[in-house]
């Protein structure tokens, strides 16, 4: 056996070769075409297609693309879910850096090499992540190419660590870590959630350190068929009922148990209603609208518990209390920040939820 490489990169695959494969042919391209500068060479690396049971052409092509590059490496198993391929792969891993990218994106051809650069200028990093450009259509999927704008607008630590309860701020087929992080928090958890934003959320609850370069070194592709479209673990009870689980975990550990939630609407109120049966209390809920404005309303659908509405004058003074900004509506949230910003709020009192 050859010496093992620097650089494994895991790529799940599961029937991708609806179009002919070529989606598929043209990810694996560009991970054969990898390349370094001068300050930044390419380290050795393998790459491992870990075919999840596919039972159309998608084995076939694998190997074909196999005999293009030798570094290539099949691992095929019973289909199992997303979970259990990326754990596959990382089983199979040998590099010391796990880069992981999907099977219908497409890597910058200094990718691995920027980011495997990256992590040894910083040892005390874990993960070393990248800004992505939208590889869709931003007029059919506006919601998404938003996401991506907020994600890519997270670049340090604190800024991901800070917003992490709002989504999952690490596009996770743009991020390279090392196999110690692996060994130190874990790999991914299978159950009823979105596995990258758990495997995120608890990392960073364990003290893991990220931080993205500015670059774009990733093309984020949004076909119809996506995971995070089709896959129950992605709707919205699934996400609320991760982000409360740890949300909750973060505010014991800071002993801030007891909150105030801007926001009184029904879907704020229906994201939030599994974070109260974590122990957590809401003081109020506090909206703009006159109409709600000295209300009770229910923390939850048939939840017999009623919470007053109150406006925003009636906020604890800063540095006093700890808020939670849960405004769904378009622009809502970056309006209350900018209000919270002006009266005197430091980032330290408030979190996106």
């Amino acid at each position: 056996m050859r010496d093992a490489p620097s650089i494994s990169v895991i790529v799940p695959v599961w029937n991708a070769a609806a179009d002919g494969g070529d989606r598929l042919r043209t990810a694996f391209a560009s991970l054969f075409a990898q390349s370094g500068t001068p300050q930044a060479p390419l380290p050795t690396l393998e790459i491992l297609a870990v075919d999840d049971g596919s039972d159309d052409a998608t084995p076939a092509i694998l190997r074909e693309l196999a005999r293009e590059d030798e570094r290539l490496r099949i691992v095929r198993i019973p289909h199992g879910g997303i979970a259990r391929a990326l754990n596959a792969g990382l089983d199979a891993a040998r590099g010391e850096l796990i880069a992981r990218m999907d099977a219908d994106d497409v890597a910058h051809p200094q990718r691995l090499a920027r980011q495997a650069a990256h992590l040894r200028r910083q040892p005390e990093l874990d993960v070393s992540a990248s800004r992505v450009r939208f590889g869709g259509d931003p007029r059919t999927a506006y919601g998404f190419a938003c996401y991506v704008a907020w994600q890519n607008s997270l670049c340090s630590h604190e800024e991901m660590a800070r917003d992490r309860f709002r989504d999952t701020p690490v596009c996770h087929p743009s991020a390279m870590f090392r196999r110690t992080a692996v060994q130190r928090f874990g790999g991914y958890a299978d159950g009823d959630f979105a596995e990258d934003w758990e495997l995120w959320l608890r990392w960073f609850h364990a003290g893991a350190r990220m931080e993205k370069l500015p670059e774009e070194l990733l093309v984020w592709n949004d076909p119809p068929g996506r995971l995070t479209r089709t896959d129950a673990r992605y709707a919205d009870a699934a996400n609320d009922a991760l982000r409360a689980r740890w949300l909750a975990r973060h505010l014991h550990r800071t002993g801030r148990e007891r909150v105030w939630v801007l926001g009184a609407g029904r879907v704020a109120r229906r994201r939030l209603a599994p974070l109260w049966a974590e122990g957590i209390e809401p003081a109020a809920f506090i909206d703009i609208d006159p109409h709600k404005i000295g209300q009770r309303v229910p923390l939850s659908p048939g939840d017999p518990r009623r919470v007053p509405v109150l406006s925003r004058q009636a906020l604890p003074p800063p540095g006093t209390g700890l808020l939670l900004n849960a405004l769904t509506a378009h622009g809502a949230a970056e309006e209350a920040a900018a209000w919270l910003a002006d009266a005197g709020y430091a980032r330290e009192d408030w979190l996106l939820v």
